[in-house]
Order: structure tokens, then sequence, then C-alpha cells
């Protein structure tokens, strides 16, 4: 018996590699905003080498992701989570959140170091 498909394991994929792929530059930053600092927060820069995947991850997780919660309501069966239209609002909503965090962790490294 298979569950059906309504995109939070891709959704939830999404996200946690967009926080993976920030990361590297992102955590250092707060650290040191907050008032953290030691020689151990260079050890958090090792993830670098690992940003490109992240991010891809990322954005295949939001492109399966985007297939299930955008597709339409008529491919949904009658008691299917999809059909519901308070879950599909809320999933398109934490969609575009997941989306923005991608989207920082992909312009991140760029704009950094305008704030230097």
């Amino acid at each position: 018996m298979s569950q059906p498909q309504n995109g939070r394991g891709a959704l939830a994929a999404g996200g946690l590699a967009a926080i993976l792929a920030s990361a590297c530059c992102l955590g250092p930053l707060l650290l040191v905003t907050i008032g953290v600092s030691g020689a151990w927060i260079a050890n958090l820069s090792l993830l670098e080498p690992y940003r490109p995947i992240f991010i891809g991850a990322a954005l295949v997780a939001l492109f399966f992701a985007g297939r299930r919660i955008f597709r339409p309501i008529e491919a949904c069966k009658a008691g299917e989570v999809c059909a519901v239209p308070q879950v599909r609002a809320t999933y398109r909503l934490i969609f575009w959140i997941v989306a923005a965090l991608v989207l920082v962790a992909l312009s991140f490294p760029y704009v950094v170091p305008l704030f230097y």
C-alpha cells in the first residue's frame, strides 16, 4: 500500500539542502554577529566545496515538489490530501518559503562582500 505523493518529502529535502548550501557562508556570519567567536568558526567553511551539490539537490527537490504541489486539482483523487484547499494553500506557502531559502543560498556569497 503506497502513500499518496503530495510533495512534502521533496519540499523538506529542498529546505534541508538550502540550509546546508548556505551553512558554509551564512553560519559563521550569524555566529560572529551574535557575538560568538573563536578559531573553530573557520571549520564551518569546510562545507564550501559541497555547496554546488547542495544547491543542485535543493533545485531538483523543488522541481519535484513543485510538480506535485502546483498540479491541477483535477489530477487529485477525492480522498487525497491535495484535494483539500487549505492543505494546498499551506503547501504552496511553504514551497515559496523554501524557494526563498534556496534563493538566499544561491545569492549569499555574491551579496555578503557588499557588507564587509
